[in-house]
């Protein structure tokens, strides 16, 4: 199976090119080849596949082999990966994802490879039964008191096409997100899981994120993650509408426009290529 090798900010994915394979059991391969220490080694397997509503179609699993509806930064590669090597030629295209077809813009560096990547996250989703979440249907959660492992926090509970939950902390380096993390993902409040993202604000216009991913467990970087954080910190009157977001591989810019979607930016990094055959 011919691999490439990609992340954005340090969320890493094992990417394969299906306009030219097939993957017979995604779950599997997913499980086997994102092991960091028997594998190639990444945060999970994104699959670039033919489209016949948008440019190109992806298809992303978690490392423990869950299929999730939809990745920022993987978003990101994708269109690098489709420019890169051929599949599309254009710097406007669509993706269809599992939330849906969006938007992005690419930015071409001065080797005629894409450097940046603009993405149109869409609308944010705030009602609980469609983050999903339990509780009354068609509330929101801001601010939200929760007990966990001896500690009260607040829960601002956002979907940008998956669930996220995000929790504001005074000094994120320091916080035990290994351990509150995976109590918080697998908890009753949430039917299909939820990410988590840990944010210690710098200014009304910066912020510092740790993400727990359902799923992957701590990850460098989570661009729907940093998508919901930009929401959640209008929300909850934090943070302005622009921001930037220093996550542990690097930084995004994020707009939440008046009425209207979230609007990410960031880089897309190929790494390698290779060949792997499962044992």
């Amino acid at each position: 199976m011919k691999f490439t090798k990609m992340h954005g900010i340090g969320n890493d994915y094992i990417y394969i090119d299906c306009f030219q394979q097939q993957v017979a059991d995604p779950e599997e391969f997913a499980r086997r080849a994102s092991d960091r220490h028997f594998g190639i080694g990444s945060d999970g397997l994104i699959l670039i596949l033919p489209s016949q509503v948008a440019d190109v179609r992806m298809r992303m699993f978690n490392a423990d082999g869950s299929e999730s509806e939809m990745c920022g930064n993987g978003i990101r590669c994708v269109a690098k990966y489709a420019y890169d090597h051929g599949l599309v030629r254009k710097t406007a295209l669509q993706v269809e994802t599992g939330n849906g077809v969006l938007d992005l813009q690419l930015f071409l560096g001065s080797d005629g490879l894409v450097a940046k990547v603009r993405v149109n996250m869409g609308l944010p989703i705030l009602q609980r039964a469609a983050i999903p979440m339990t509780g009354p249907a068609t509330e929101t959660a801001v601010l939200v008191p929760f007990v966990v492992a001896g500690h009260t926090l607040e829960l601002t509970c956002v979907s940008m096409g998956n669930p996220h939950a995000v929790v504001y902390v005074d000094d994120v380096a320091a916080f035990p997100v290994t351990e509150i993390g995976p109590q918080i993902e697998t908890s009753d409040w949430f039917p299909r899981r939820t990410n988590i993202e840990f944010v210690q604000i710098v200014s009304r216009t910066e912020v510092i994120q740790r993400t727990w991913e359902r799923g992957a467990g701590e990850t460098l970087a989570c661009g729907t993650g940093a998508s919901a954080v930009t929401v959640a910190g209008v929300l909850t009157r934090k943070t302005e509408r622009k921001i930037l977001n220093h996550l542990r591989g690097g930084e995004l810019e994020l707009e939440w426009l008046d009425n209207g979607p979230v609007l990410m930016t960031g880089p897309a990094v190929e790494v390698f290529s290779g060949e792997y055959e499962p044992k």
